[in-house]
């Protein structure tokens, strides 16, 4: 009795402190075994960097340019993944790589936990840093329901520009091969291509991540979403919106969408193999 007691003490004087999901986050970094627990620190770790390095650009860096501000968050989105390790820290881009046959379902999970506990830890952390600071604290984005109950419009805001993310990533990182420099191009790409998709979709806050969403609501309102709104706009939209490029990118390049193999395609096999025939005529 008095040992429990003491655990429930210790719990009570805890709980208020750590976010609400980060417990479950940790716990499932042992799923598996703990197989992929590399994979877990890879996403804990590249979405502290990611958050601290992409968020601050015009709040603590670039606040009176937007130029610069934009040239920092390409450096961060570059410098977060080369540090971190070439993290997904996007549970949609995750479901991606899942349905593509690039992980497997239990390392997807892992990954999507280790990007939640990440987010969960990051917004706490910096707005300490902030506060210790004196910097403007960072921000994050936010689902309006006014006018849009259900997140019919936001969700297909963040639908489109998951689509265009993932189309941008299979390209720079899978099609196109820029020799000695291609880390490094393709990063820069990547982070471009990024910042353009949030100026040109800003009805969702914007994340195009889900992780990013929810762990902001869960740091400023200290619980979970409780708007069904929410979770169409953020996890519906943006998980689908990454189904429906993975299918596209299979039609193209060839492969399997969950080891089921597409009706169409591929078009990239079929224009090789005709300028392979018309070669030998």
């Amino acid at each position: 009795m008095v040992l429990l007691s003491l655990l429930s003490s210790v719990y009570q004087q805890i709980a208020p402190i750590v976010p609400p999901g980060l417990a479950v986050c940790v716990a499932s970094a042992f799923v598996g075994d703990g197989k992929h627990l590399n994979a877990f620190r890879h996403e804990f770790v590249g979405t502290l960097l990611m958050i601290g390095l992409t968020f601050s650009p015009g709040k603590w860096v670039g606040r009176d340019s937007l130029a610069v501000a934009w040239v920092a968050h390409a450096c961060g989105v570059v410098a977060a993944d080369r540090l971190g390790g070439g993290q997904h820290v996007n549970p949609a881009v995750t479901s991606s790589m899942v349905a593509l046959g690039k992980c497997s379902y239990t390392e997807g999970y892992v990954r999507v936990m280790g990007s939640m506990a990440g987010g969960l830890v990051a917004f706490p952390l910096f707005k300490a840093l902030a506060d210790n600071l004196g910097l403007t604290p960072l921000g994050g984005p936010e689902f309006d329901p006014k006018g849009d109950e259900d997140g019919l419009a936001a969700g297909f805001s963040e639908f489109c520009a998951m689509v265009l993310l993932m189309v941008l990533i299979y390209t720079v990182n899978w099609e196109l091969n820029f020799g000695k420099y291609h880390y490094w191009i393709k990063q820069t790409l990547t982070a471009i291509g990024i910042r353009y998709l949030i100026e040109a979709f800003p009805r969702a806050g914007p994340a195009i991540n889900p992780m990013l969403a929810t762990t902001w609501y869960i740091f400023a309102y200290g619980d979970f979403p409780d708007h069904l709104g929410f979770y169409f706009t953020y996890w519906v939209s943006s998980v689908c919106g990454a189904m429906f490029a993975s299918c596209l990118y299979v039609i193209y390049a060839g492969g399997t969408v969950f080891g089921t193999t597409l009706p169409f395609g591929p078009i990239k096999g079929d224009a090789k193999t005709e300028v392979e025939s018309k070669k030998k005529k």
